[in-house]
């Protein structure tokens, strides 16, 4: 059998299943995350929580503080909230670059349906033009007219002629 790249492999039984997620709520979730975390509130939050960690590390009795100087804890903390932040940002921006791919793809196509549309016009309108230029116009008509009737008034003023 040989492998095709443009198809997937076939799932390998394994002894312990694979954990199952939704992809799709999973990338909503990152974008909820993603689109909190580049708000004021979260820059608020997140002061006013260091403020206090630092606050009652410093000030709270020995035997309170739970991360004395040099704040070994907090820093874990903040890293961790980092290295979290940080992936689901990313899922976040590559979900928003497939919405817009899509949406590029969609102008694009309504732009060659728009394209196509006017030059159809345009070809009808040149179509129309050189038909009308072949119609007796009103203006025409009466010159043709008028001549013919000073055609006929030659001929009755003089009648020898014909």
């Amino acid at each position: 059998m040989t492998t095709r790249l443009d198809q997937p492999r076939e799932i390998r039984r394994t002894i312990v299943p694979r954990p199952h997620y939704d992809a799709e709520s999973f990338g909503r979730l990152s974008e909820r995350f993603a689109r909190f975390l580049g708000t004021a509130r979260f820059l608020v939050y997140m002061t006013v929580f260091i403020v206090v960690w630092i606050g009652w590390n410093f000030l709270a009795p020995h035997f309170l503080r739970w991360d004395p100087y040099p704040f070994i804890f907090l820093t874990l903390i903040l890293s961790l909230q980092a290295s979290y932040a940080a992936p689901l940002i990313l899922l976040a921006q590559n979900r928003q670059d497939d919405r817009d791919r899509v949406q590029y793809e969609q102008d694009r196509s309504r732009n060659e349906r728009t394209i196509a549309d006017t030059e159809y016009i345009t070809r009808e309108i040149a179509g129309l033009r050189v038909a009308l230029s072949e119609v007796v116009t009103r203006d025409f008509l009466r010159s043709e007219l008028q001549q013919i009737l000073r055609e006929l008034d030659a001929k009755d003023q003089h009648p020898t002629l014909s």
